[in-house]
């Protein structure tokens, strides 16, 4: 199989769980007493296209190169997810009545946290299974 396609979906494999754990169970009732009436039912075309094209991104940006190590891996994936999340909650924070600060810095936590870990995983997977030639 090839290398990318193994990057790929490892990475994804381990993104969107985490991140349905984090979500809907472990943040759930912290989101919803700070942003309540602007959450809604979730819509999943826009959602799932957001999983597909975000970890399209983290390969090319983070895990994809000849080069990446864990530990480039892990560190670029922080970077990444921080600045892709922080890109989201603080256009958020500027346009948004209801949005507020402490959900803007645990979400861009999260996004660095969630980011690094699924890319560094991607990456363990993808050595793994389809070494570097």
């Amino acid at each position: 199989m090839n290398r990318y396609a193994v990057l790929y979906l490892a990475t994804l494999f381990v993104l969107v769980p985490l991140d349905f754990l984090f979500l809907g169970i472990v943040a759930k009732d912290f989101f919803t007493s700070q942003v309540g009436t602007m959450l809604g039912e979730i819509k999943p075309v826009p959602a799932v296209l957001f999983y597909l094209l975000y970890v399209v991104g983290t390969v090319i940006f983070v895990s994809g190169a000849a080069g990446a190590s864990w530990q480039s891996t892990l560190l670029y994936g922080a970077l990444f997810g921080l600045y892709c999340y922080a890109t989201f909650e603080l256009t958020s924070l500027a346009l948004l009545r209801h949005w507020s600060w402490p959900v803007a810095i645990l979400d861009i936590s999260w996004g660095a946290i969630v980011t690094a870990v699924a890319s560094t995983a991607g990456l363990l997977v993808a050595n793994w299974l389809v070494p570097k030639a």
